[in-house]
């Protein structure tokens, strides 16, 4: 590495030189002095140089992407320093940290750092002197082996008990693009990345309020993934967020790999198919929902924000019915409605009619199903279920290939198997609509988690529905509105602006109101 190209050239030159060991490659047999780790506070950076490199070289053993470089500086390059970097993170090699900051210790050119001396440079940056490289200052050896691993370079030098900490990450991140989860026809265009960095300032710039308060849980495990969570001050309410830092608690000491990993510990009900919050990659959603009095969650590495918490309502939203005209975005939201009870019920209403209610049916329909069902040897619940189980297999097996041929396969896989079973006899043509029609409405719903949901009750509906008919329908979304009934999303009532029913807060459920009207009377009933 070229950081301290100049620096690293002049090894050994002074009249102590290193012992043998710094030089050697860690290795299996490094062992750390019982009396190196014997002090009273074993974490604290020793003023002793052996001291600190012999720690690290044990704690980094068999690490090769971890680099450790010794150098010296001052008159007669008496005074030995080290610095340990991870060469996976930091791409900027060239740039020379710590001779940009010697050279505000002097007058001239530094050349080789001939004339700095280690009370120099606790002079220095001990009083936090305006620099050309910022650093910080760390005195726990924990702290700066951490630091390392979040991609930071970190300088020990001989006679000083603290370390000096540069931010030197430059490991290369996906650019920000247009959201694939949740594309718009029109509106805002950006996504978030997996950089907490860009998606945190993605937030600020729509948010230029100091009530927006962001804060970092202390990270922990093995994976050290940083978490943060953002609300709004005096509009979320206190006893909500209060309540959502103390379910935060449960994940001390555990691994966070994704948001979704936060979303299970912090639910009211791990088994309810329906979900409790709400996923986005969209900052302008984020931040209306700041607005509201939500929370947001982000998780480094991972570009889906978590909304705390997730109504009903909302999940049947989108972030265009803020960008169309109000009848427009009216419509559609009564369309997504519509399609969300037949995406979970359309199939268990066929079977009902067709097994114990065809005197409902019109004559003309219910003889057009009768000459399709001739033939047909399994019963209508029997083959409800074998066109959905392979319509869920042709979608999961879509998701799964690659991206260029899933959608063809999707495609052809769709129209070779509906037509294959209509000509072996195994389904009827209007099987194949029922079941195609509920797969498709199943689309038109924006959170794909609560697809999910519905695509999951569609199964037990039809067991109902082939039981008791009608009936046995009426029953299954009675107790389906139980449980909604008594779900709640971070102590939150799950049906809330349905239940109670104020009109004042209906103007952005089944309908938008005009924008004008919601911005003067918040959206959210707190």
């Amino acid at each position: 590495m070229n950081l301290f190209k100049k620096l690293t050239q002049i090894r050994h030159r002074n009249n102590t030189p290193l012992p043998n060991f710094i030089n050697e490659p860690l290795s299996t047999t490094n062992t750390v002095n019982p009396s190196l780790l014997s002090d009273a506070n074993p974490a604290a950076i020793s003023d002793h140089l052996m001291d600190n490199l012999l720690k690290v070289k044990t704690i980094f053993n068999r690490c090769s992407d971890i680099v450790i470089l010794e150098w010296h500086y001052g008159p007669e390059m008496k005074y030995a320093a080290f610095s340990i970097y991870s060469d996976s993170l930091i791409q900027k090699k060239e740039h020379n940290f710590f001779k940009e900051s010697l050279q505000d210790l002097v007058t001239q050119e530094v050349g080789p750092g001939t004339m700095v001396t280690p009370d120099d440079i606790e002079f220095f940056f001990s009083r936090h002197v305006a620099s050309a490289q910022s650093a910080s200052l760390i005195e726990d050896l924990n702290e700066a082996i951490n630091e390392v691993l979040l991609g930071k370079l970190i300088i020990f030098v001989d006679h000083w008990n603290k370390a000096l900490c540069y931010n030197a990450i430059g490991l290369e991140t996906r650019q920000v693009t247009e959201s694939v989860t949740e594309p718009v026809v029109q509106g805002p265009r950006e996504s978030t990345v997996e950089n907490l960095s860009k998606n945190l300032g993605m937030l600020r710039i729509r948010l230029k309020t100091p009530n927006f308060k962001v804060e970092m849980p202390p990270v922990t495990g093995q994976t050290k993934t940083r978490v943060a969570y953002g609300y709004l001050e005096g509009t979320v309410d206190p006893d909500m967020l209060a309540e959502f830092q103390r379910r935060l608690t449960r994940l001390q000491g555990k691994e966070i790999l994704e948001t979704s990993y936060i979303e299970e510990a912090i639910e009211d009900s791990s088994y309810s198919p329906f979900p409790q919050f709400r996923y986005t990659e969209r900052p302008d959603v984020a931040v209306a929902s700041l607005l509201e009095g939500k929370i947001v969650v982000l998780v480094e590495g991972t570009g889906s924000m978590l909304i705390c918490p997730g109504l009903l309502v909302e999940l049947l939203q989108s972030s265009e019915d803020y960008y169309q005209r109000t009848i427009v975005a009216s419509l559609i939201r009564l369309l997504r409605i519509a399609a969300l009870f037949i995406a979970v019920g359309l199939p268990s209403v066929y079977i009902a009619l067709s097994t114990f209610h065809p005197e409902l049916i019109p004559t003309v329909l219910l003889l057009a199903i009768i000459n399709s069902r001739e033939g047909i040897p399994f019963p209508a619940v029997f083959e409800a279920f074998i066109m959905e189980f392979f319509f869920e297999l042709l979608r999961e097996a879509g998701i799964r290939l690659p991206r260029p041929v899933g959608s063809a396969v999707s495609i052809v896989g769709a129209l070779v198997i509906g037509e294959g079973a209509i000509n072996a006899g195994i389904a009827s043509p209007i099987m194949v609509i029922t079941v195609a029609l509920s797969g498709i409405a199943s689309f038109a719903v924006p959170q794909y988690n609560l697809a999910i949901a519905l695509r999951i009750l569609r199964f037990p509906i039809m067991i109902f529905a082939a039981t008791l008919g009608i009936f046995g329908i009426l029953m299954a979304f009675m107790v389906i509105w139980l449980h909604l009934a008594n779900l709640r999303s971070l102590g939150q009532p799950y049906l809330s602006s349905l239940a109670p029913f104020i009109p004042k807060h209906m103007k952005d459920i089944f309908i938008r109101a005009p924008l004008r009207i919601l911005m003067r009377s918040p959206r959210n009933p707190h």
